[in-house]
């Protein structure tokens, strides 16, 4: 039974009838909130960005990577346009969508050409490394590593080793040119989490849209031919990857790494995986083996050894333990 109740400040204090006062902090739940309003924006972006690889493949079959790159990215600029027009900005979105736009182009370009010398499986494998580098680049932007991160980063990096099939063969130049692919996708994974809470995060998604579009765009004409036959094959790809997997998805991951650490974001995002190989049985008939889910598996529970063993009690939590409620 309570006997009164009184507000004071972002707290809520309560007696109750043997003395005891329970805290209840205002402000404890709406961080909560947030927190689990950005983890359901990231299980978004892995899910978006995995059935967005069904149809880069498919997009892959008509016309080439820079030039699927430029036109993808200039979809998801636009695509944006009419809801950044309307938004104010809070300062520097665009300096920092271009050096987000920079980062993400270089990722783009060193796993493409890596990918013409080593198999797409020991590419999308090591590109999905990422997840346990992150964490060390957290740390130029002061991002403490946490054990939960660590543990469900290693989890994840074990469960995309069996689910990405065969990786036998030696280690070659396109390894290496992936690697720095998956080192640069760390490092965007760790800038935006250092620049999204700063910045107006629609503006800054588009920012860096532009600026690969643009990249993209002065390169495909350099090593490429433009292939109009191609482009219209594979309008269907090019526009679910340029409006999903582009303008939704990578706006979504700035709007999450808001509130969520740029590791404990990485290791959700890294569920891309699993959500692609789901999407290519529901699509293209695909089939996995044992191994392989257990892969998906063991994914799933380096998500959830992050969610658990990061989460901090709540002020209810630590009076049933018996623990001081400050």
């Amino acid at each position: 039974m309570i006997f009164e109740s009184e507000r004071s400040g972002a707290m809520w204090v309560t007696f109750t009838p043997d003395g005891r006062t329970r805290c209840r902090s205002q402000l404890r739940s709406a961080m909560l909130s947030r927190t689990h309003r950005a983890d359901a924006l990231l299980f978004a972006v892995a899910f978006l960005w995995g059935a967005g690889f069904v149809a880069q493949t498919a997009a892959m079959d008509h016309i080439e990577p820079l030039l699927f790159t430029a036109i993808r990215y200039a979809i998801g600029t636009l695509f944006l346009l009419p809801f950044v027009i309307r938004r104010k900005p809070l300062g520097g979105e665009w300096r920092a969508g271009l050096i987000l736009g920079v980062i993400m182009f270089a990722a783009a370009a060193l796993q493409q050409i890596g990918l013409v010398y080593t198999s797409a499986s020991r590419g999308g494998f090591i590109t999905g490394l990422y997840v346990l580098i992150v964490p060390i680049a957290g740390l130029a932007f002061g991002h403490a590593i946490r054990r939960g991160h660590v543990i469900g980063a290693l989890l994840a990096a074990a469960g995309l080793y069996l689910l990405s099939g065969d990786l036998s063969g030696n280690t070659g130049k396109g390894d290496l040119l992936i690697m720095g692919c998956a080192v640069m996708w760390a490092v965007h994974v760790a800038m935006v989490g250092h620049l999204a809470p700063k910045a107006e995060p629609l503006r800054l998604a588009m920012s860096q849209f532009l600026t690969v579009a643009a990249l993209a765009a002065f390169a495909t004409p350099l090593f490429e031919t433009i292939n109009l036959d191609g482009i219209l094959a594979a309008k269907i790809a090019i526009l679910y990857s340029g409006i999903f997997a582009i303008g939704i998805a990578f706006s979504l991951q700035i709007v999450a790494q808001r509130d969520a650490p740029p590791t404990h974001a990485a290791i959700i995002m890294s569920l891309e995986a699993p959500f692609a190989a789901a999407a290519g049985i529901m699509i293209q008939n695909d089939r996995l083996d044992l191994k392989e889910w257990i892969g998906c598996g063991l994914m799933l529970t380096g998500v959830i050894a992050s969610q658990l063993l990061t989460r901090k009690k709540t002020p209810e939590e630590k009076q049933i333990a018996g623990d001081p409620v400050r």
